[in-house]
């Protein structure tokens, strides 16, 4: 066998976990778009800013492991793992945080009718 092989097998490796750590950096910037709301221009300005460093990063891996040589394997090995992480950790992922956002927006609004009933008891008891 020869040598090239494996090494072609470890750069693939390499491609499907950048891929992987490319959509958890976007999954980052998802979360942050959920905690602060702003308008369609600033998410589009994100998106741009992440797809240049999505780039960058491509072309990194290219020009350090593969002395620059543009191979469509490693392009493609990027993608699969952007594709695999989406399709089995991002999904799983936000379907946790959207029932821990539920379960938290219901104990904020249960503790915020616990503080009225509080306030007007108070208030009745001042009244008396």
């Amino acid at each position: 066998m020869s040598s090239r092989i494996p090494y072609e097998a470890w750069l693939m490796l390499l491609s499907l976990s950048g891929g992987a750590w490319l959509m958890m950096a976007y999954d980052i910037l998802r979360l942050l778009r959920l905690a602060v709301r702003h308008g369609s221009f600033w998410t589009g300005i994100e998106d741009f800013l992440y797809w240049l460093y999505a780039a960058g990063f491509t072309f990194m891996l290219l020009y350090e492991q593969n002395d620059g040589i543009f191979r469509a394997f490693v392009v493609a090995g990027v993608f699969a793992g952007m594709i695999l992480y989406d399709r089995i950790v991002s999904r799983f992922l936000f379907q946790c945080l959207k029932k821990a956002g539920k379960c938290f927006k219901m104990i904020k609004s249960r503790q915020g009718t616990d503080c009225r009933r509080a306030s007007k008891e108070k208030e009745t008891v001042r009244d008396r």
